[in-house]
């Protein structure tokens, strides 16, 4: 099924209230204000975006489509205290599903960007009345007040790449509390790991305009059938881009915190959070070109506005967007 087609949906799994500063890094407030503004505690508004998957054809293995999703947002794990902090709304991936008449258990896989809790905390939940745990916390493993979690799609493999899964374990990232045990110690038996080519052979630094040799299209792995990802390093060392066709015939791509929002397009525009912010710079450079030369239809993974993009050159060296249509259901 390697020719696999997609019908997909967007889904919103809630608000997400982040540090302005932190989300523009060295750029100025009196820059960043323009294009956002921050609230009384000097937070900016980002949504969880998530992408449903349907196959165009019933996969031969399960007699129906195949269902992937990619992301899963924060989830309902994190206690009252910090559901504050970052301004959650209630809304989780499970409400995004509901809405679109989606089960849960009727997903196959899901594939995540990376392990931060904003993007792979959804992948498990509390347990509810009457449900057994799948995993219990441990001392300090709970990022919240429930220690009894629960697998959230009982029925899928999970897909990262092997580099970002060893630095979830490791805790290796600019933040101390982002790599939660409760989102990924209970996914480990469901994991399918994927070790990608890097754009640059390590130990290399390229000039900030560079562009890998190994072009992208060579540097993409298949996950689930018509589904790749391609490595893009900077905010960590294994955030992937996932790509697929849809039905349309569009290449879609949906974009990690290499550009979080539209209001990160510029080539500076690193995020605080990132364990490289200059590594973010050149990836963010080659993906763009990339995505303009390859006609990528992009989908930006903390978008409040219109996630949805199309990239092309602006005539001074760099790149602009255009909003790009939502898909037909």
């Amino acid at each position: 099924m390697k020719d696999t087609r997609y019908r997909w949906r967007l889904l919103d799994a809630g608000r997400l209230l982040l540090d302005g500063g932190s989300m523009f890094g060295l750029i100025p407030r009196s820059v960043w204000t323009r294009h956002a503004t921050p609230d009384d505690r000097h937070r900016i508004a980002l949504r969880h975006n998530c992408l449903l998957l349907e196959s165009e054809r019933p996969d031969p293995k399960l007699g129906r489509p195949r269902r992937v999703l990619i992301e899963s947002g924060t989830g309902d794990k994190l206690d009252a205290k910090m559901r504050d902090i970052f301004g959650l709304d209630g809304r989780t991936v499970e409400t995004a599903l509901a809405e679109v008449g989606v089960e849960p258990d009727e997903i196959d896989a899901v594939v995540v960007t990376h392990l931060h809790f904003d993007h792979a905390g959804g992948l498990t939940r509390r347990c509810r009345p009457g449900e057994s745990a799948d995993w219990v916390a441990g001392p300090g493993q709970a990022s919240g007040d429930a220690s009894e979690i629960r697998l959230t799609f009982q029925n899928a493999v999970v897909w990262t790449q092997a580099r970002e899964w060893a630095d979830a374990l490791a805790n290796s990232s600019v933040m101390t509390r982002t790599y939660y045990r409760d989102h990924l110690l209970p996914i480990e038996p469901r994991l399918r790991l994927v070790d990608s080519v890097p754009p640059f052979a390590p130990g290399i630094t390229p000039h900030r305009d560079e562009v890998p040799r190994i072009s992208t299209e060579l540097r993409r792995m298949e996950t689930e059938p018509g589904v790749w990802v391609v490595l893009v390093p900077g905010h960590t060392w294994g955030q992937q881009a996932i790509g697929f066709t849809d039905v349309e015939g569009r290449t879609v791509v949906f974009t990690p915190d290499v550009m979080p929002t539209v209001w990160h397009l510029g080539a500076a525009y690193s995020l605080s959070y990132d364990v490289e912010p200059y590594t973010s710079m050149v990836s963010r450079h080659w993906f763009l070109e990339a995505a303009s030369r390859l006609g990528w239809t992009l989908v930006l993974d903390h978008e409040p506005g219109s996630p949805i993009q199309t990239v092309s050159p602006n005539g001074k060296g760099w790149f602009d967007l255009t909003p790009g249509e939502v898909p037909r259901a």
